[in-house]
């Protein structure tokens, strides 16, 4: 096998793992995470309910990477990746708990770079 992709494959296990992660704290509602939510003004209550749907779809999308590592996936959960880091400091807490996750948010540009950036619509569907 060769180098680049090994690479791939390690940022690979490296997106699913964090995402499966995560996802299992989410489809558990975890208690923790409530008040990331009601800091931008989402009640509680909500919180709850949203909590497990976002756990499932960061558990589908870990799964998917594995699979096939679909650009648009890559791309949203950079995104995601970074909101949620971001999201932190905005409840309260240190700035360094958003710098500490710049992994979460690089693994996933980085493997998403790494099968290159893609020219058109259609590229970011394979």
């Amino acid at each position: 096998m060769e180098n680049s992709k090994k690479i791939e494959w390690i940022l690979r296990v490296a997106v699913a793992g964090e995402f499966i992660g995560h996802g299992v704290f989410g489809l558990q509602a975890k208690q923790g995470w409530i008040p990331y939510f009601t800091s931008v003004g989402i009640s509680a209550d909500t919180a709850v309910t949203l909590l497990p749907l976002i756990g499932a779809l960061d558990i589908a999308l870990a799964i998917l990477i594995l699979i096939k590592p679909v650009r648009i996936a890559l791309l949203w959960m950079t995104f995601w990746a970074f909101a949620t880091a971001l999201i932190r400091p905005i409840a309260g807490e240190p700035i360094w708990d958003f710098v500490e996750r710049f992994a979460n948010i690089g693994a996933p540009l980085a493997l998403l770079y790494l099968l290159e950036i893609p020219k058109s619509l259609k590229e970011w569907f394979r």
